[in-house]
């Protein structure tokens, strides 16, 4: 997607997970624990792919998109799929994407990655909303640089 930004990869997580299952210090039924909300957000609005269970090797995982923002308001923490993350990209500022994979056989389930999307990282003119005296707001909870430097300039 085209304003995908802040990207965070757990793949280096992942494979320390496995490790520590496959040399026998993790049980598997430590790590193979979805909820059922979970795994029915799998089959409901998950999305295949390509890549087998590592656990199990019976079925291929499930990647499964959870949204949250401000402006998500009672919507944040659910499930999407990609045509409507590309969607609401396009009408909200920005909102996080948690993409967990599942496999709906042995419950294997991992967060892969995570990154932020929206209107705010594509940088178009006058789609920041500070035109019209909204403070836009960085992680800590500051005014953006944007914001303090037109009121310097005052």
């Amino acid at each position: 997607m085209r304003s995908q930004r802040q990207v965070v990869d757990y793949s280096l997580q992942r494979r320390a997970v496995l490790r520590e299952v496959f040399s026998g210090r993790v049980s598997s039924h430590e790590v193979c624990d979805a909820s059922p909300y979970l795994k029915s957000a799998a089959r409901f609005h998950g999305e295949p792919t390509d890549e087998s269970c590592p656990i199990c090797h019976r079925e291929n995982l499930t990647h499964v998109h959870y949204i949250y923002g401000d402006e998500l308001k009672q919507s944040a923490g659910q499930a999407r799929n990609r045509a409507e993350l590309s969607l609401l990209a396009m009408t909200l500022r920005e909102f996080q994407v948690y993409v967990v994979e599942v496999c709906r056989v042995c419950n294997w389930n991992h967060l892969v990655e995570q990154y932020l999307l929206g209107r705010d990282g594509l940088g178009v003119a006058g789609g920041d909303g500070e035109a019209d005296g909204a403070v836009a707001v960085s992680g800590g909870g500051r005014p953006s640089m944007t914001k303090r430097r037109r009121e310097a300039q005052r």
